[in-house]
């Protein structure tokens, strides 16, 4: 009798400790503003200032997105998704979210790390040969790109990848003399019109010179397609495969590929530049970014860069930031446990300097220094991508926070910063 009531009281703890869990982690859904912390008249503050930047001709559209502890209290799109069509935005629409990938690469990063496949401080040369002893760019030749280099330091490590700190630059956005480097040997960024596979380029980069020592400076960087390939070594899958399979599946983020099915291009939207003399909104052509295939999402080249290649939802990505702002774990599946999430959320660069804030394992996250700024909490994590896209998210104010546009360069993009100081202005 005692055996059977201890084995009741038991399961019936199990429940009970299952249910407090999932109280703990909110899953995302409609509210009232006024019933979930927020002012609906000064959110609407919001709707005038996204409108005003579309009156003025500086963006075509934006979706704005708000969530306060799961609840949902602004998910509005504002304009128009092509300018072709004329159709208008909706907030299903699906965008480029370039580096926002970053972030995704490296919780898949941190997933194979809690099942023991490495050690944050081994170094990528373990898994990846092509980075054993790594050379450091000495001198550089402009007329040829020539080089010489002289011995790294140490190695690269694996979190010196998660924390752009490896000396490895950017491919066409990286340090002129890095970018010659990178473009003689074919290395590109992310969303290029790729032919080879991922495992083809890291196997080149890995040869090539470092900008700098391993964690001397934090350079932002092709890290994380070093830590795509990772994924793919230590899990024998693709990193396409991986991240559907743990992170997109579990996590029902329904939208986000490196391959967007036809069935839902037409929610893909058109990218737009800007006239560099008179900076009028014009659709993103061939030659608006050498190299830049626009319809890379459609294109099926089978390389699956870490660092830009995929395509969301606004909310979509929301999910993967509660998922984080949750401690892991989102609609029951436990994607990251809440010391991994820690980790990837706190301080990693040690004294090495990151303006204002710092970064930890694939996020920027605020300073008290960088609260200042515009309110955004202290120890809120955030990032963006290059077509101006951006997002954060508050552990002490529980705000999950995006805006997404489809258009670089931007030269009004303080509207970012506006949509910070306008998402902190309507807390109650």
């Amino acid at each position: 009798m005692l055996r059977k009531l201890f084995a009741a009281t038991i399961v019936v703890f199990g429940l009970s400790n299952q249910n407090f869990l999932s109280a703990q982690a909110p899953v995302l859904h409609s509210g009232a503003p006024e019933q979930n912390g927020f002012s609906k008249d000064r959110l609407e503050r919001i709707d005038k200032v996204i409108q005003q930047y579309i009156d003025s001709g500086w963006i075509k559209g934006a979706v704005g997105f708000i969530a306060h502890d799961g609840a949902i209290v602004y998910d509005k799109a504002f304009g128009i998704n092509n300018i072709q069509t004329g159709s208008k935005l909706q907030t299903d629409d699906i965008f480029r979210i370039a580096s926002q990938t970053k972030a995704i690469t490296s919780v898949a990063v941190m997933t194979l790390f809690e099942e023991g496949k490495f050690l944050l401080d081994d170094p990528i040369s373990k898994y990846i040969p092509a980075f054993a002893r790594p050379q450091v760019l000495d001198s550089f030749n402009e007329k040829d790109s020539s080089y010489t280099t002289k011995p790294a330091t140490r190695e690269i490590t694996i979190r010196d990848l998660l924390t752009h700190t490896s000396g490895i630059d950017y491919a066409q956005i990286g340090s002129e003399k890095m970018k010659a480097i990178y473009a003689k040997s074919n290395i590109e960024a992310g969303f290029m019109g790729h032919q080879n596979l991922l495992a083809t380029d890291i196997d080149k980069l890995g040869k090539l010179p470092l900008a700098a020592n391993p964690g001397e400076k934090f350079i932002y960087s092709l890290s994380v397609d070093v830590l795509g390939r990772l994924v793919e070594v230590t899990s024998g899958m693709t990193l396409n495969d991986y991240l559907q399979k743990r992170i997109f599946e579990p996590l029902g983020m329904n939208d986000t590929y490196f391959d967007l099915p036809q069935s839902k291009a037409n929610r893909l939207v058109a990218a737009y530049t800007e006239n560099p003399k008179t900076h009028q909104i014009i659709p993103w052509s061939d030659n608006t970014f050498p190299g830049v295939d626009i319809n890379y999402p459609l294109k099926k080249y089978g390389y699956y860069a870490g660092v830009a290649g995929l395509v969301s939802t606004i909310k979509d990505y929301a999910i993967f930031l509660q998922m984080m702002l949750n401690g892991g774990i989102y609609n029951n599946k436990r994607i990251l446990s809440r010391h991994s999430v820690e980790m990837m959320t706190e301080s990693q660069l040690g004294n090495i300097p990151f303006g204002n804030d710092t970064f930890g394992l694939g996020f920027q996250i605020t300073t008290e220094k960088g609260s200042r700024k515009l309110g955004v909490s202290a120890g809120s994590f955030a990032w963006g991508g290059f077509f101006s896209t951006q997002y954060w998210a508050d552990p002490k104010e529980k705000i999950v926070a995006l805006i997404f546009m489809q258009q670089s360069p931007l030269t009004h993009g303080e509207i970012h910063d506006k949509f910070k100081a306008l998402v902190y202005q309507a807390l109650q």
